[in-house]
């Protein structure tokens, strides 16, 4: 006979044989029988309390873009259930599974207006992929086993809702989970043909890329490898930095607003383009339409969705990046490639010269400055949304084995503090940073006490410009007012992050930015470090205006002035002179 347990109990055992180590949320009373059986499982998993249930989602989305894992997090009914959601729909965008767990009021007061009672389901059905109500105790253990199994399988949202009555009553303790069984799936061999097709297009195209995306996580090498075979320089997405190593001389950055000066150069001038596992939306303005296309994806309905394809290879990106190594001869470095090298050598030349600004207030590179000399090799960066993601694009150096999180997809504000937490709480012995602008540290620096609560080492650096900067730019290029956008001065957030038990610093020069850094000691809880910057805007690398040949002379001086670009080479004159073989062919560190 069977030994009996609760079905929360049992829901939970399901969860840790699925090897997730930790839950994010906040309790309510129709989550009571699932808090009872974390409780009673203290020992084999970890409930993470937040001050915000947005902040639970968002953590658990964190932790499952670095990982790669299933993560977790609930909600009780009605308004945590609610609160749920932004951090879902970033889970969903950015294509990580998440486990969502929500309360519902007993069976009995379900459909008759109670209170916190509301219909669950429809609210989740745009951003799960498997959206179920509970309706027995005995099924809870197999309905959460199945989701989580959805969730993985399709890198996404998976969502229960559980009465709370059911969670209390006992059950056979004998259910056990499919998660030994779970098999990653077979991904498509690349056909020979469109390979060898592939390569041509790339060995006769005089303007060369690949274009990388997250789908390539794991080729670093071949990738690398292929670039220099073909003399294509690399651009990559907001969600591939960390796999390809900023100090590759090939890696120019990224293009689009959020990107730098050699990636958005190189993709407009590219005439071939070879697109590795990617989504990314803004091809038709960083793209020739024209250019000829090669597509690699492991999802058929990608192709051809950002840009017409003349090669579709419905297969891994490693297996495909090898192939094409192993079916091409190296190519000649060509002034196309040379150009690209020396062009990121001179964005690498220009960011380093305001390494040591003493600009008050401050510029944002010696933030990042310090940021990077102060990083270990294995650091985790969380990095919020704004014009702090293109600094953290720009500057941050994931070179080594360091890892790169945002928003990128769904670009919501309030990321990085809650991304962090999740980090933190699935690795407590890497560095872990959050990195956000004043206006995302505002919507979530409630849960400062959370890492207070559980002693979280990460470090808070916080951009203060007063501004939300990145929206104040477009309503600048729209020629409208500035509206809604200002910020309140003088907010010193260190100081209010140190009344709630961390430890705080406001920065507002060099000397005391470096001064709160050197103060960084492992292990000892949270630090906020909140540096008053400038409200200067990030060079418009999308909105470039540097070639007098081609450009209003008067219009490049502006220009140049306004972002201080003096010694940014434009890439027609990088041209000329690799063509004319008067630039030295860049070697890698």
């Amino acid at each position: 006979m069977a030994n009996k347990i609760n079905a929360s109990d049992a829901m939970i055992k399901v969860l840790e044989q699925w090897g997730i180590k930790q839950i994010y949320g906040l309790p309510g009373g129709s989550f009571d029988s699932t808090m009872n059986a974390l409780y009673n499982r203290q020992s084999t998993i970890k409930y993470v309390q937040v001050r915000h249930e947005e902040v639970g989602a968002l953590a658990a989305a964190g932790e499952a873009k670095i990982t790669g894992h299933i993560a977790a997090t609930f909600g009780s009914a009605g308004p945590g259930a609610v609160h749920l959601l932004n951090g879902l729909y970033d889970a969903k965008a950015d294509r990580v599974p998440v486990l969502a767990l929500v309360g519902q009021v007993a069976t009995g007061a379900m459909n008759t207006n109670y209170f916190q009672e509301m219909n669950e389901n429809p609210m989740f059905a745009d951003v799960a992929v498997y959206n179920r109500t509970v309706m027995t105790a005995q099924q809870l253990p197999a309905v959460v086993d199945e989701a989580i199994r959805q969730a993985v399988a399709k890198r996404s949202v998976a969502v229960v809702t559980i009465p709370t009555d059911l969670g209390w009553q006992e059950i056979d303790d004998n259910y056990v989970s499919s998660a030994n069984l779970y098999q990653k799936p077979i991904l498509p061999e690349p056909d020979v043909g469109k390979v060898d097709q592939a390569v041509a297009i790339m060995k006769a195209a005089k303007r060369p890329i690949f274009y990388v995306g997250q789908g390539a996580k794991g080729a670093t090498k071949e990738v690398l490898a292929l670039s220099k075979q073909l003399a294509a320089p690399i651009v990559v997405t907001a969600l591939e930095k960390d796999g390809i190593p900023d100090n590759a001389p090939e890696n120019m950055g990224s293009a689009g607003r959020v990107a730098t000066k050699p990636g958005v150069e190189m993709a407009r001038a590219a005439d071939a383009v070879l697109f590795l596992g990617s989504n990314f939306p803004f091809q038709a303005y960083f793209i020739n339409p024209d250019a000829k296309y090669v597509q690699v994806d492991i999802d058929g309905t990608a192709f051809g969705r950002r840009h017409t394809v003349d090669v579709a290879i419905l297969a891994d990106v490693k297996k495909t990046v090898q192939l094409m190594l192993d079916r091409s001869q190296p190519t000649p470095a060509t002034a196309w490639y040379t150009a690209g090298l020396a062009n990121k050598a001179n964005w690498a030349a220009w960011i380093k010269s305001f390494g040591e600004s003493e600009d008050v207030p401050m510029r944002v590179e010696p933030i990042f400055k310090q940021i990077n000399a102060h990083a270990t090799d294995d650091a985790i960066f969380q990095v919020d949304v704004g014009n702090v993601t293109i600094n953290g694009m720009r500057y941050l150096d994931t070179s080594k084995n360091q890892r790169f999180t945002t928003s990128g997809w769904y670009a919501t504000m309030g990321y990085a503090l809650p991304a962090a937490i999740g980090a933190q709480s699935q690795f407590p012995d890497r560095q872990v940073w959050s990195i956000s602008g004043d206006g995302g540290f505002a919507m979530v620096m409630q849960d400062i006490i959370t890492e207070v609560k559980y002693k979280l080492p990460i470090i808070n650096v916080i951009l203060s410009n007063e501004s939300l900067g990145f929206i104040e730019a477009e309503q600048d290029d729209t020629k409208q007012p500035h509206s809604g956008v200002d910020l309140l001065p003088g907010m010193r957030y260190a100081d209010a992050a140190k009344a709630l038990g961390a430890e705080g610093y406001e920065v507002t020069n060099l000397a005391e930015l470096k001064a709160a850094f050197a103060a960084i000691k492992p292990g000892h809880g949270p630090i906020v470090i909140n540096v008053h910057t400038n409200d200067e805007r990030p060079i418009p690398v999308e909105q470039l205006v540097l070639d007098k040949k081609t450009q209003n002379p008067d219009a490049v001086d502006a220009f140049v002035a306004k972002y201080h670009a003096q010694g940014l080479i434009p890439l027609s004159q990088l041209l000329v002179e690799a063509e004319n073989g008067t630039i030295k062919p860049v070697e890698d560190d």
